[in-house]
């Protein structure tokens, strides 16, 4: 048998040899110092990630040839010149820029074109009410029995913070569902099988309501709850699904200091009717009401780290900002001038400065990915900062939403907290990427 060797087969084996070649010299010159520039280059993003119409510039540190690689190079173009490579977003999808220099490769930079996406900036004043799922165990009490005070609740291992979901095989929702049960077991002596959900997971309890000497009445010496209520500020709107985000972070029981699960809840609008300013160790407060005719104008579905969510059942207009926005990812975001929409009285919503003081350009989802300092005169003035209650003001930059406030440093009223808009759109069921990315909560 003869072997022939084509020419096809020949390229193909130069080829590759003359790019590890070309790596092994280069790193052999970066390592004595002698091409500072491409070790430079060779340091640019491993992934860079645009919408559609947008433009990101990658600054180069020498002239590098840049050119378009992969099956789905329509997805952007490119633009060089001897400072920068410009790519500007086509249409939606994935490939990569291959830079070359002397006709050897230096880096690949994966290119992510994400679909346009706009959504309403908020910034109104929100009345909140969550019903747990199931009820919420917020303290035991002692029953004065007849053996000496004890608490059933405890006695039955039932922990501060467990949620009864359950009790003798019947879904439990409220309060009230309980009391009949306990009438119940103190008449036949019969136990409470207690279903419990804690640090998600389900356990089993036996409980014996005990009979106390004063009212003749029986007790679980339980103290539970069954509902919160607050008030916030709505973060965004998407207008086409009516989806939204809020807050910017997880609402919390106020006696177990954990985070509420969530069965339901309403959204409605809310007024402010006094502000305590904050100071160093004290940040202050909006004092609001729900307003008087009680109207609903959305649900909760989740509550999670970086805020609560829903749908809307109505629109919501806060009059100075109501036409969509793009939305910024964590890397665009840029130290500097932004501002904030809120509301400081009655249910008008104002823009106020502040500064950007540092971003993180996360990956991954997480909160606290911005700090920023409240600069404008007229809000210092009136609320020392950032007070509790503008949790969820959204913050804008060049035109676009980049996140929310969340939390206010104690020392320091005039500075907080943000959220990243991306990982609030992310929990409210709004993916920017195609990929599934774990929600938080």
């Amino acid at each position: 048998m003869v072997w022939v060797r084509s020419e096809e087969s020949e390229s193909v084996s130069f080829e590759k040899i003359r790019k590890i070649i070309g790596v092994i010299l280069l790193v052999s010159l970066i390592s004595i110092g002698f091409l500072k520039p491409v070790k430079e280059y060779i340091q640019l993003p491993k992934t860079v990630t645009i919408f559609e119409s947008q433009t990101a510039s990658l600054a180069s540190a020498m002239p590098v040839q840049a050119a378009a690689a992969g099956s789905h190079t329509e997805a952007f173009s490119v633009h060089q010149t001897n400072t920068e490579v410009k790519l500007k977003g086509e249409k939606a999808g994935e490939s990569s820029v291959v830079f070359e220099w002397g006709g050897m490769p230096v880096k690949k930079t994966e290119v992510r074109v994400l679909p346009n996406l706009k959504v309403i900036p908020g910034g109104q004043s929100i009345g909140v009410k969550l019903n747990t799922l199931g009820v919420l165990v917020v303290g035991h009490h002692q029953v004065n029995t007849a053996e000496g005070k004890q608490s059933p609740g405890e006695i039955a291992g039932v922990q501060v913070g467990d949620i009864i979901t359950e009790i003798n095989g019947t879904k439990i929702e409220e309060m009230n569902d309980v009391t009949p049960f306990i009438e119940s077991s103190g008449k036949t002596g019969k136990p409470l099988n207690l279903v419990i959900y804690r640090d998600n997971q389900s356990h089993k309890a036996k409980l014996y309501p005990l009979k106390d000497e004063g009212d003749q009445a029986y007790r679980i010496g339980l103290y539970i709850r069954d509902s919160a209520a607050g008030i916030g500020t709505m973060t965004f709107i998407e207008p086409q699904s009516q989806k939204y985000g809020a807050l910017g972070h997880v609402i919390s029981d106020m006696d177990t200091k954990k985070p509420i699960v969530v069965h339901d809840g309403e959204v409605m609008r809310s007024t402010v009717t006094s502000i305590e300013k904050g100071n160093n160790g004290n940040p202050g407060e909006k004092r609001a009401r729900f307003s008087s005719d009680r109207v609903i104008v959305g649900d909760i579905s989740r509550n999670s780290p970086f805020g609560i969510f829903g749908r809307l059942n109505q629109g919501m207009s806060n009059g100075i900002a109501d036409k969509p926005l793009p939305v910024a990812l964590s890397h665009e975001v840029k130290e500097g001038p932004a501002k904030i929409l809120t509301v400081v009285e009655d249910d008008k919503v104002e823009a106020f400065d502040v500064k950007i003081v540092s971003t993180i350009p996360q990956k991954f989802p997480a909160t606290k990915g911005l700090v920023l300092k409240v600069t404008d005169p007229k809000l210092l003035e009136k609320t020392g900062g950032i007070v509790q209650g503008m949790s969820g003001s959204p913050i804008i930059q060049n035109g676009k939403v980049i996140g929310a406030v969340t939390h206010v440093f104690v020392n320091d009223p005039t500075s907080g907290y943000g959220v990243h808009i991306e990982w609030m759109l992310n929990e409210a069921g709004i993916n920017l990427y195609k990929e599934k990315v774990q929600a938080a909560s």
